[in-house]
């Protein structure tokens, strides 16, 4: 009776922990579906471009499909017709330069491979059944080499690497398949075929149907990091000087959260590759010719990241536990306030000027009046007594200034390379402001400057 009594009293128990185990796998398969459709949103939300391409994708396979549904297309390229729907598979990519560098890498490369196997075919055919194969083995051996070593220079594997895998792929597959098959021009034709549908039928939904060029993106990534440059150093100096200036308001931790946007130009010079490559294939849309200068946009990338990175060292003296004294810090106070400042409007004019695609003569006023803040902190740093101060003590305060030199530098590099472009480009002329006597006559000296280096 006692072991009947615990049996009984044990299955309300195990039914109540059963259920609660379901409730809770429930729950939790429920927060997992939550999760998932936020970051779904989220990815929608950052680049709705995403959405308009995955539905781009779906129609380019919708239609290239009809070859496989209808019966006249079918009768026409029978089961050649899949290669439409690989290409697509393959080809469609997110911008139009990338459509077009695979679409194209691969219909060239299809077509050159398949004529020179058939080319080999015949050739083999001549030295009888018993030379035929090793003929083919040899010629299969020496055109896959000598294409896979084509395959390591730096400028042919950044443009046509996809088009000499597809040229090895399919030069392979027709020569050795060849062998075997008796109507070889028509298994070629139709696959040539079929590849070029599904290659014209990528092209023209990506060229005609919301395009996304590549060009256009690299343009608003050049401005974006200019941008995103001058943002920290404009909030740079309130922050570093904010000990010595304890009457003015603090910055925000969500301000200083987005001072730090300019540590995604550190890792950007894949990116900034892969679209050049992909613009130089698109042809002329908006303001961009079909030859525009994308070399010039990754040299202005290059001398971006070297300014990213002198900011980068100094952010690290923000939070830092070595401070100068704030004597020594409120006499180099003015002057480095002075560079960021102006800096920073001279970065948001090259921005600006890129934009709007006008000459960037404008923000060599503000260079000048940093090199002039430069000048004044080089001789304050000379001019500094040690007698009452430890060395030790003003290394971190100086290191600062002399970053910020090094960042003024950079910045005339930055408007060198944006004033190429500029030329390179045929930006048009920018509105010259009103300005005073002594800033006119600044502003013509450095255009004077400027022309003199330039020569």
């Amino acid at each position: 009776m006692d072991i009947e009594a615990i049996a009984q009293e044990r299955r309300p128990r195990s039914l109540a922990q059963g259920l609660s185990s379901l409730r809770t796998c429930l729950v939790k398969c429920k927060d997992k579906a939550v999760d998932l459709g936020r970051s779904i949103k989220k990815l929608g939300q950052d680049d709705p471009r995403r959405v308009l391409h995955s539905l781009k994708v779906g129609l380019a396979l919708t239609l290239v499909s009809l070859i496989y549904y209808v019966r006249p297309f079918y009768d026409s390229y029978g089961i050649s017709g899949m290669w439409a729907v690989l290409t697509v598979t393959v080809v469609f990519e997110f911008t139009v330069g990338a459509t077009l560098s695979k679409g194209l890498n691969r219909g060239f490369a299809t077509f050159s491979a398949g004529a020179l196997g058939v080319g080999a075919q015949h050739l083999a055919c001549l030295f009888g059944e018993e030379g035929e194969p090793i003929v083919l083995g040899v010629l299969v051996f020496l055109l896959a080499g000598a294409a896979t070593f084509t395959r390591f220079f730096p400028r042919i594997k950044a443009r046509y690497d996809y088009g000499i895998l597809i040229f090895i792929l399919t030069f392979s597959m027709v020569t050795v398949s060849g062998y075997r098959v008796e109507k070889l021009l028509e298994l070629a034709h139709q696959r040539l075929s079929t590849i070029i549908i599904g290659g014209a039928t990528c092209i023209i939904v990506s060229i005609f149907l919301c395009p996304v060029w590549a060009g256009e993106d690299l343009h608003k990534l050049t401005i974006l990091h200019l941008e995103k440059l001058a943002i920290f150093l404009e909030g740079f100096g309130s922050e570093y000087f904010q000990s010595v200036n304890e009457d003015k308001p603090v910055i925000s931790t969500e301000e200083k959260t987005f001072l730090l946007g300019y540590k995604s130009i550190l890792t950007s010079k894949n990116m900034e590759e892969s679209l050049a490559n992909f613009a130089r294939w698109e042809p002329r849309h908006g303001r961009f010719q079909f030859h525009h200068p994308w070399k010039q946009y990754l040299k202005i990338g290059a001398l971006v990241r070297q300014c990213a990175y002198r900011i980068e060292a100094l952010n690290g003296y923000l939070n830092s536990d070595l401070q100068a004294p704030p004597t020594f810090k409120k006499r180099i106070q003015e002057p480095c306030l002075k560079i960021t400042s102006e800096s920073s409007k001279a970065l948001t004019m090259l921005a600006s000027a890129i934009k709007l695609m006008t000459d960037p003569s404008l923000a060599s006023l503000h260079l000048h009046n940093s090199e002039i803040a430069v000048d004044n902190l080089k001789i304050l740093l000379k001019t500094t007594s040690l007698e009452d101060t430890e060395l030790l003590s003003i290394v971190p305060a100086a290191t600062v200034a002399s970053i910020l030199i090094q960042v003024v530098k950079c910045v005339e590099e930055i408007y060198q390379a944006v004033n190429e472009l500029s030329d390179l480009a045929n930006f048009k002329s920018a509105v010259k402001p009103k300005v005073g006597c002594e800033t006119r006559r600044q502003y013509w000296w450095q255009q004077g400057r400027c022309r003199s280096h330039g020569a």
